[in-house]
């Protein structure tokens, strides 16, 4: 049963990365955050799979990956994944990406997710919300990869989703050594919740779902699978 779960994980985002390479032309320029390659899914990559079936499509794509602080997720594990395949890629912070859509440099945003509500609202890594809202305001479309097992059929919308906040030191150190006073505190919510208002799409196994979102239609397909 296990193994029947991971070669269904496989394959379901292979097919999403498949269906998500339509959404990508020639020559973009892609931002992605955190990691939602091999690395942290199953095979292929969700957010990161569509971006690698563009580049293995000769799309001459190229990426700014966002170094997703505190724990440098992007910077860690999404540059290695990139450089491994020969994708042009280069590393950008995180307060950098509105810098880079204003001067036209940025096509279209993709991110995975962590879990999805009814209405697609979505959440993920930390600073996704961000990048949503400034993709918005130039004009830029903002994409969701994720297989349905990320669906939550339960959650009608995205205030259901716990938040988790993660060990201050995350922040007031950087690999164990610090970097600010020795008596500061900090904030460091892991995820935030993007509304689906800004979600122009969510690249899935079975198409690209596109709004208005409502997923209840697909807890028979999901549960049938």
């Amino acid at each position: 049963l296990c193994h029947r779960k991971v070669v269904g994980g496989v394959l379901a985002n292979l097919k999403l990365s498949q269906n998500g390479l339509p959404l990508i032309a020639r020559g973009d320029t892609i931002i992605t955050h955190c990691n939602a390659g091999p690395l942290a899914t199953c095979g292929y990559g969700t957010a990161l799979g569509v971006i690698r079936m563009a580049h293995f499509a000769g799309l001459d794509i190229k990426v700014l990956v966002d170094e997703t602080r505190p724990r440098n997720q992007g910077a860690r594990l999404t540059m290695y994944e990139l450089m491994r395949d020969q994708v042009p890629c280069q590393l950008i912070a995180d307060n950098m990406s509105g810098f880079f859509m204003a001067q036209g440099k940025v096509n279209l945003v993709m991110t995975g997710a962590d879990r999805i509500a009814l209405n697609g609202d979505t959440a993920n890594k930390i600073g996704t919300y961000n990048l949503a809202v400034l993709a918005q305001h130039h004009g830029i479309p903002f994409y969701i990869a994720a297989p349905l097992s990320t669906f939550d059929f339960e959650l009608k919308d995205g205030s259901g989703i716990p938040i988790e906040f993660r060990n201050p030191l995350e922040l007031t150190t950087f690999d164990g050594q610090p970097h600010s006073c020795p008596e500061a505190t900090a904030l460091n919510p892991a995820f935030d919740v993007t509304p689906a208002a800004l979600i122009a799409g969510i690249v899935t196994e079975v198409g690209v779902l596109r709004p208005p979102y409502d997923f209840s239609y697909l807890k028979n397909t999901y549960s049938m699978a």
